[in-house]
């Protein structure tokens, strides 16, 4: 997966690669926003993963440990709010279901569910808890979260590890006007129960932009996982942010 960093107007793979971008004031579309690409990636994922059981696929922004770090955030967190051992979890994007499965390893064994819109991820997904043995306690499904006639099971916890960051280079379009990234604080509302968590990370954001797209009446921002910042040309920043919010009402 390669993603786009706004504060140095590159774009970064997820192996650390960096390929120099145009200037531009906002998202630009992307073949990596779209359903075919990302059905063409787990389509060969899946392939792998018969060839080699050991293959599962990649673990996105490896290189700076989020995943587990997201993972510590939850069980150092158990007690607040809707955060339990045994909180439903959904994670929105959640290709190979690896944070899932690194989930289930810990103090969380309540209801663990993966949303993807490619059904190529599902199926890799699948094939990966059968194969493990734990599709008893983590499932997976195909759907589209933007769908406006679907009203999905509320959760305790909602998971998105560079979903937003992806779907924003979508180019989408909701309702022939609306972007995806100005929609997706609404989305994310009808997954969460009342003091329910929302847990994002995003190398596409900064802190503060991630801050002014989530936050609504009733999401509130409420903790930050810390990440090492650089500087560069005299300006401190983070290449990735992870933010937690709850919602109120």
């Amino acid at each position: 997966m390669s993603l786009v960093l706004e504060d140095d107007n590159v774009e970064r793979s997820q192996s650390g690669k960096v390929v120099q971008m145009q200037d531009k004031a906002e998202l630009s579309t992307s073949k990596l926003g779209t359903k075919k690409y990302w059905d063409e990636l787990y389509a060969l994922e899946l392939e792998n993963f018969r060839r080699n059981p050991q293959d599962t696929g990649d673990c996105w922004f490896s290189d700076s440990d989020a995943e587990q770090k997201m993972i510590d955030f939850l069980v150092d967190n158990i007690g607040a709010y809707r955060i339990s051992e045994d909180a439903s979890v959904v994670d929105l994007g959640t290709g190979n279901g690896h944070m899932l499965f690194e989930l289930h390893q810990t103090e969380f064994q309540g209801k663990l569910v993966g949303i993807d819109y490619s059904e190529e991820s599902v199926k890799l997904a699948t094939n990966i808890a059968e194969a493990t043995g734990v599709d008893n306690f983590i499932s997976f499904e195909q759907a589209d979260i933007f769908s406006g006639d679907w009203n999905p099971e509320k959760y305790d916890i909602v998971l998105d590890k560079g979903t937003l960051d992806a779907i924003s280079l979508s180019g989408m379009k909701i309702n022939g006007k609306l972007d995806v990234v100005d929609v997706y604080a609404a989305v994310v509302e009808k997954f969460l129960k009342k003091d329910g968590i929302f847990l994002i990370t995003s190398c596409n954001f900064t802190q503060d932009e991630l801050i002014k797209i989530i936050e609504t009446d009733n999401l509130k921002m409420w903790k930050t996982i810390k990440y090492p910042v650089f500087q560069f040309g005299g300006v401190q920043g983070a290449t990735i942010c992870s933010i937690a919010f709850v919602k109120r009402n």
